[in-house]
């Protein structure tokens, strides 16, 4: 009977990312070559999407440097963001949707799980939703594969919660 158990989850905290919105937005409208180009992020909560619009691509990646560098200094994970095509906009405009990870989605779950069960530790992997619980008897096999997880690359941000010990 597995005691002990813990929760994979991929979670972005929004107020972080609206924080990081709202200053790449400051420095955008203050900076030199951005000054007058009309460029914006707009924060899609619902979606948990992000709009960039700018005048070229070029200004498009400038905006796009700053918003990850406000995200990093927020501690927001990088890995999170899944950056879509560079579309054309009205007005000779360009747009770049850009989407917010919320929850591990089921193929990275069944490799995690899969990962997991290879390392023949004696914990049972489980698929709940938009999480992954591992439940064992002993904490040492559960602070193994937490170590493992941390050192494999599944190309998404992983967070390690609810760990629960009898």
């Amino acid at each position: 009977m597995p005691d002990n158990s813990f929760d994979i989850v991929s979670l972005v905290e929004l107020p972080e990312v609206m924080n990081a919105v709202q200053q790449a937005m400051k420095e955008i409208i203050t900076r030199y070559d951005l000054k007058d180009s009309k460029s914006s992020i707009e924060l899609n909560e619902k979606d948990r999407t992000l709009a960039l619009d700018a005048p070229d691509e070029f200004k498009l990646r400038a905006i796009t440097e700053i918003l990850e560098s406000k995200l990093v200094k927020r501690k927001v994970p990088l890995k999170a963001l899944t950056f879509g095509t560079i579309l054309p906009a009205a007005g000779s405009r360009v747009r770049q949707e850009v989407t917010l990870q919320n929850g591990i989605p089921i193929e990275k779950a069944r490799e995690i799980v899969k990962a997991i069960k290879e390392t023949k530790k004696k914990v049972q992997a489980s698929i709940q939703g938009d999480l992954v619980r591992v439940a064992g008897r002993d904490r040492d096999s559960l602070q193994d594969v937490i170590a493992m997880l941390k050192s494999a690359d599944f190309g998404i941000d992983m967070q390690f919660t609810n760990y629960r010990s009898n």
